[in-house]
């Protein structure tokens, strides 16, 4: 039976998981996106479309580095959290 206190704690905890498996992709847009604006800055060129493929590539690179990290966060999760509660365990 899922209770309310079951219910809130399984969100609370894919909420957390969710926060740290982006983490790794956000920190990588942040840190292009601070870094191209401040070279945009330094350089007084004004071109929207810069910042677009450096943080593009940035988040691409990020995410398939820590693609088996995000994988095993969110497998750990559902095996150790979702599938007992669905199987009623």
């Amino acid at each position: 039976m899922l209770t309310e206190t079951v219910f809130f704690d399984t969100l609370r905890m894919g909420l957390w998981v969710a926060a740290v498996t982006s983490i790794p992709i956000l920190s990588a847009a942040l840190i292009a996106g601070v870094g191209i604006g401040l070279l945009q800055a330094l350089t007084s060129i004004q071109e929207m479309t810069l910042t677009f493929v450096p943080k593009l590539l940035a988040i691409v690179a990020v995410f398939w580095m820590s693609m088996s990290f995000m994988t095993n966060t969110l497998v750990g999760f559902f095996q150790d959290h979702i599938i007992p509660i669905i199987t009623g365990g």
